[in-house]
């Protein structure tokens, strides 16, 4: 009984609501306290350009991070792509599941161009952390 209200049927309920109001994804989903952390491996710490695989503890880091600081939930996303237009377009496909993207190691000058196109075609927050975190 209590697996048919996770799962089929009960989760059609929620899923019709959403479908007649999308804001209330945010009440039924872990949108609303999950943040992709998303990266390509190209400017990573002190290691700098050492690929998407490599830069996943750096990422799951984060994630623990985002957890016990602010209790928001980390999913660490390494992408194996350095090419703007490919990331920029992957992040704006998963933007569905995330109430945020916290763009992460991403080599300069394309993180702020990627920052700057996501700001502009997403309706959820971005933040650069190797530009906006340090600054704080």
């Amino acid at each position: 009984e209590e697996l048919s209200l996770a799962y089929s049927p009960g989760v059609a309920e929620p899923c019709k609501e959403i479908h007649e109001d999308s804001r209330k994804v945010y009440d039924y989903t872990i949108k609303a306290n999950t943040v992709a952390v998303v990266t390509d491996g190209t400017a990573v710490l002190g290691l700098g350009n050492i690929g998407a695989e490599a830069s996943i503890p750096v990422m799951e880091g984060k994630a623990v991070l985002f957890k016990s600081f602010a209790g928001i939930n980390g999913v660490p996303i390494a992408l194996d792509t350095t090419d703007t237009d490919e990331i920029v377009n992957t992040v704006k496909l998963l933007q569905p599941n995330y109430g945020g993207i916290n763009l992460e190691d991403i080599s300069a000058p394309r993180c702020f161009e990627i920052e700057e196109t996501l700001k502009k075609e997403t309706n959820i927050p971005i933040f650069h952390d190797d530009q906006h975190g340090t600054a704080i």
